[in-house]
């Protein structure tokens, strides 16, 4: 069912703020809308062999789709208890975060859709909220408990491990680990191209939510020890304004990161690049496209396009196009 494509302005031309930044954008680039009639977007995610892009509206549980042959939106699945994040999994299947299910699932190609995990140590988790595919099949999610302390976003519940921790599930043997237990509340995260890093933002605060008494908007970013430890943990980079809710890393290493007004471009070193402004607040985004140069952005009512000169890291999209 196609819905109402909604109207929204494209953004402005990209603010360049280190000459690194051309070369990943060209002068001019600039944020263009697709289309949508969400209230709030989320979780946005390239479908290569559809070549179309899902993304979750939270408040009205539905996830949205835009093809680009085209050009139309529309509703994908309802009734979806309030999906967030997802990814692929190395075998192009989609890992969703459900923040009503309170568990991570997957969505088979028959389109039958199961809980692959919802709870650690005899409790269940808060509302996994994104996640991340590893290049060994293992998956890493967040959970803060947006889900379960927003009527609009979930169902009403209590925190039964007491925290927001960052989980590591192993699907081959049914482990689940808690890898990063030092972020007040964690959201989006990300692995850099040789996984010898993990990034982890933290949003505490975010809409007066905060469970700690923190306000945060940073990235953080551990060393990944033996493929399967978060370790070392500091601050990569400060985001403003808001908050970096959702992100993803290109194969350069640099991290593409929603803010408040724009697509915000850090260098490896942690330095901000630039910023590409969308005119709604950035939700979270995606590397897509046949060549993954293209960047996906779920902001407030819908989704828009960035096209750009590098590419997506995903291990899950690197995966599917060796298939």
């Amino acid at each position: 069912m196609n819905v109402q494509q909604g109207t929204a302005p494209d953004g402005d031309a990209v603010v360049v703020e280190d000459p690194r930044l051309l070369d990943l954008v060209t002068k001019g680039t600039a944020a263009r809308w697709l289309g949508g009639d969400a209230i709030w977007s989320e979780g946005p995610l390239y479908l290569p062999d559809d070549d179309a892009v899902i993304w979750s509206d939270i408040p009205t549980d539905r996830i949205l789709r835009w093809d680009n042959a085209t050009g139309t939106v529309s509703v994908h699945r309802a009734g979806v208890e309030f999906t967030n994040g997802r990814t692929l999994d190395l075998d192009g299947r989609v890992v969703t975060c459900s923040h009503g299910r309170r568990a991570v699932e997957r969505t088979e190609p028959d389109g039958h859709t199961h809980v692959l995990v919802d709870g650690w140590n005899g409790v269940r988790f808060n509302s996994p909220n994104d996640v991340v595919v590893k290049s060994d099949g293992t998956i890493w999610f967040t959970d803060p408990a947006y889900g379960i302390i927003q009527a609009h976003e979930g169902h009403p519940g209590d925190r039964e491990y007491g925290d927001h921790y960052v989980f590591r599930f192993d699907p081959a043997n049914g482990e689940v680990t808690p890898v990063v237990l030092d972020v007040e509340e964690p959201n989006g995260l990300a692995f850099s191209p040789d996984e010898s890093l993990l990034y982890v933002s933290d949003t505490a605060g975010a809409a007066g939510l905060g469970h700690f008494g923190a306000v945060n908007h940073h990235i953080r970013v551990y060393d990944v020890v033996r493929g399967r430890y978060a370790k070392n943990g500091r601050v990569f980079a400060v985001v403003s304004p808001g908050v970096p809710d959702g992100f993803r890393v290109d194969v350069h290493g640099d991290v593409w990161t929603s803010s408040g007004d724009s697509v915000q471009v850090f260098a490896p070193d942690g330095s901000r690049l630039g910023r590409i402004p969308v005119p709604q607040v950035v939700g979270n985004l995606c590397f897509g496209g046949p060549d993954r140069s293209t960047v996906f952005v779920a902001a407030t009512t819908g989704l828009y396009r960035i096209p750009t000169t590098t590419r997506g890291c995903s291990p899950a999209d690197l995966a599917v196009d060796s298939r």
